[in-house]
């Protein structure tokens, strides 16, 4: 057998294995990206360049972004920022059929792009919107199929994790291209969610019975603007050249303390160890996951495994559109069972090659995979923001399932034009001169 499928047998079995066992996810990738290489390698020069692998693949400057943008948005999550953002989208939701879910639409949106995170926005949103849709007589299993269907916005619309992870595995892909390209698909996925809330809204009758007066809506927009300027401040100022991701990241964080302590005061001081010890859990857990993966990484190069898939994948068809699909059903698959960290980890190496062999940017596909993922994190089994959801909305996922299942059918169609319509993900960053 070919020393490349051999690799990729063994990585499937072991990883498999450890998981259905209750193995971190780190540790499974670690231990099937050794055992992948031992019939090249003997064990102890394997797992002494497993180590130097690990070293490596976290020694990388634009890493320290990753642990700024999650202590900025660990402290926006605690600092008053969401109920601010949910009265600024009531002001541009209006009165239109279903004006609180739409508000709930348009304050994840913004929520997710300042945060970072669909989970911290689902929770948040939920938590405040939830009991005032109750109020107005809205079913709960709508208002929660709403706030879990679009909180992933959030990880589309930079600034966002995910996709300095992605840029890093891909061997370069530019931060920068990648949050001015996640834009428009996710726009359009708070848009088309948007459109479905206004057809159920209708059928169900659903109106909003507060009428906002103009000196109230003034206030609610003047409280509102500091929040938002986080948004214009660090995607601004990366855009302009000002400052790099990881230096925007810094500012993200400066800027989040001083609204939240001074400007807001709706956190202590002392609110700031736990903030910090949060923080520090997280990145840690991304950090390893990261360091690990570049043995898979190196185990895969080393034995020509993308390539074997590569050129496997392209003699099924040579159709772009068929290989495409192929791509989008199996990330979907994977985002049901896998997080989006570890999956991008995994699968960039794997799918990348095969999608720039039919002439595919880097940035686009890298779009196209996090907006696969994204769907994951709202889909059972493995669906955190879909948990949350549920939790805060104080319902159950089999009554949530019914309901959500139209915002799928929305979601996929973008997915479809985002996959086939370049343009829609490389069109501002090629406007901007990022690619």
């Amino acid at each position: 057998m070919n020393i490349a499928w051999l690799a990729g047998l063994i990585i499937l079995a072991v990883l498999m294995i450890l998981l259905l066992a209750g193995a971190p996810i780190a540790v499974a990738l670690a231990v099937s990206s050794i055992c992948a290489i031992l019939p090249v390698l003997e064990l102890e020069p394997a797992v002494l360049t497993g180590a130097q692998r690990i070293f490596s693949g976290i020694s990388v400057f634009n890493l320290i972004a990753i642990p700024f943008f999650i202590l900025a948005g660990n402290i926006m999550n605690k600092g008053g920022i969401a109920i601010r953002l949910i009265n600024f989208a009531k002001i541009l939701t209006g009165r239109i059929p279903g004006a609180l879910a739409h508000t709930n639409i348009v304050a994840n949106m913004l929520f997710g792009a300042i945060s970072g995170s669909g989970t911290a926005a689902a929770s948040a949103m939920g938590s405040i919107i939830g009991p005032v849709e109750e109020e107005e007589g809205y079913d709960k299993n709508f208002s929660a199929a709403v706030n879990i269907a679009t909180a992933p916005t959030g990880l589309l619309i930079p600034p966002s994790n995910v996709m300095i992870t992605y840029a890093l595995v891909s061997g370069g892909t530019s931060i920068a291209a990648l949050f001015m390209a996640g834009y428009i698909p996710g726009i359009l996925w708070g848009l088309a969610c948007m459109l479905v809330v206004f057809v159920m809204a209708k059928k169900k009758g659903y109106r909003s019975s507060a009428r906002l007066g103009g000196r109230e809506k003034g206030k609610m927009a003047l409280e509102a603007i500091p929040s938002l300027l986080m948004i214009v401040i660090v995607i601004g100022g990366i855009i302009g050249g000002v400052f790099t991701a990881t230096e925007g990241a810094v500012v993200a964080v400066v800027y989040s303390l001083v609204l939240s302590l001074v400007f807001y005061r709706s956190i202590r001081l002392k609110d700031l160890v736990q903030i910090f010890q949060d923080s520090a859990e997280t990145t840690g857990i991304i950090i390893f996951l990261i360091g690990v993966s570049s043995i898979m990484s190196w185990v895969m190069a080393f034995t020509g495994l993308p390539s074997a898939i590569s050129g496997a994948m392209l003699g099924i068809s040579s159709n772009r559109y068929v290989i495409l699909m192929v791509i989008n059903i199996l990330l979907l698959i994977i985002g049901t069972f896998m997080d989006m960290t570890p999956a991008c980890l995994i699968f960039t190496p794997i799918f990348l090659p095969v999608c720039q062999e039919i002439g595919m940017h880097p940035v686009h596909f890298g779009i196209m995979m996090i907006f696969n993922l994204c769907i994951g994190t709202i889909t059972p089994p493995v669906g955190t923001t879909l948990f949350v959801g549920v939790k805060v909305g104080h319902t159950r996922i089999e009554d949530v399932l019914g309901p959500i299942l139209w915002y799928f059918a929305a979601i996929f169609g973008v997915l479809l034009l985002v996959t086939y319509i370049p343009v829609l993900s490389m069109g501002l960053p090629s406007l901007l001169g990022y690619v």
